[in-house]
């Protein structure tokens, strides 16, 4: 009998889901009032996504690859979609320095793991090499972008100055749906 109450006891414990670990314990991160976010703050070492992923490292940690954070706690890959700037813009700028290091990371973790694609997101805030005593704010992209193309100077957001965007638009239209179904709109440029 007691080898029975063994077994169901392991085989309950291996029924039950894990929970998430909770990585909000000194987390500084300010909210965004997202749908599921949660103050996260973790080390991790800064990888290579597609190398990381798909085994596709010949250009590893090279300019215009998607990195990701190999969290140090859980060996969890956490996809940082988006820095500390109010646009919206992606963190691989603010992260490329510290490519294939550890790092500590302080953000916003999106977890629901009720919904497709809605977990392991992250929006880093600040970020340090392990150890150091000073944190960077991850507020590059933009500074990189206007690096970039020095000619589209000019008030406004960066995507309205943008000389690919305008591109695209000029050629397909702000729906893309080619400029003659626009004009029924009156969309102006």
């Amino acid at each position: 009998m007691t080898y029975l109450k063994t077994l169901a006891a392991a085989l309950a414990l291996v029924a039950t889901p894990l929970v998430a670990q909770d990585f909000s314990a000194g987390s500084n991160a300010k909210s965004w009032n997202l749908y599921a976010e949660v103050p996260a703050t973790f080390e991790a070492e800064v990888v290579d996504i597609l190398c990381n992923v798909a085994g596709d490292c010949a250009n590893q940690c090279a300019e215009g690859r998607q990195l990701g954070l190999l969290r140090s706690a859980d060996n969890v890959l956490v996809y940082p979609n988006k820095n500390s700037q109010s646009s919206f813009n992606g963190a691989a700028s603010d992260l490329l320095p510290y490519c294939g290091k550890m790092v500590d990371v302080d953000g916003l973790l999106i977890e629901d793991e009720e919904i497709p694609g809605a977990t392991n997101i992250y929006l880093v805030q600040t970020i340090k090499e392990a150890g150091d005593a000073d944190w960077a704010k991850a507020n590059k992209w933009t500074k990189v972008w206007a690096a970039k193309h020095p000619d589209a100077k000019g008030k406004g957001p960066w995507f309205r100055r943008d000389p690919r965007v305008n591109a695209i638009i000029a050629d397909s239209g702000h729906l893309g749906l080619g400029l003659s179904p626009e004009e029924a709109y009156e969309i102006t440029r």
